[in-house]
């Protein structure tokens, strides 16, 4: 299907906060050429990367979140600052590794590509990495202040398949880095 025939006809902000801008708009479609008034959530994007160690296993965070009231299991992410370029989303993906689990990648950045995190209200896009050979980083983890990261932890592949299988990971942006791992045969 063709993505020609989208047109953006009117835009107005209704909400101002920095954190989630939100746009009511009326988009002309392929199907729908007179338009379509929707409510959309204008996200920055962001980078996602599943870490692994020399020895094969996964390091997860265990954060609060306070839109769900509760702390979650997910692989470091964070949003890309500034221009949105291949560079600066890898530069994103290195800074969060460092940022949040204390660990950097002395082997290779292994792109997965790109996902839409929530396409029928937002248009945040999440870009995929699989970071080999992490280690210890001379600085330790720094998280930003707004962040509260309970624990950082190391799980095999095994553990990994069973807490996805089980619904102890239930993280977006983790369970679309398992899938891309997985459906790549990349999850050792």
């Amino acid at each position: 299907m063709s993505d020609s025939g989208w047109k953006t006809l009117k835009r107005e902000r209704i909400c101002l906060s920095p954190y989630v801008p939100v746009w009511q708009e009326i988009v002309a479609t392929p199907s729908r050429p007179e338009g379509i008034e929707w409510t959309v959530a204008r996200r920055p994007t962001a980078a996602v990367v599943a870490p692994r160690t020399p020895d094969g296993r996964y390091i997860l965070i265990r954060q609060e979140r306070i839109p769900i009231q509760r702390a979650m299991w997910e692989f470091p992410a964070g949003q890309v600052e500034g221009e949105i370029t291949e560079q600066s989303i890898r530069d994103t993906a290195f800074r969060e590794l460092i940022e949040e689990t204390g660990l950097h990648c002395t082997g290779e950045l292994i792109p997965l590509d790109f996902f839409y995190s929530s396409a029928g209200f937002t248009d945040e896009r999440g870009f995929l990495f699989l970071a080999t050979e992490v280690v210890p980083h001379e600085k330790g983890a720094s998280p930003d202040e707004l962040e509260a990261i309970l624990e950082v932890r190391a799980f095999s592949a095994d553990e990994l398949r069973q807490m996805v299988a089980t619904g102890e990971i239930f993280d977006a942006n983790t369970l679309s880095v398992f899938a891309r791992l997985t459906a790549r045969g990349l999850l050792a």
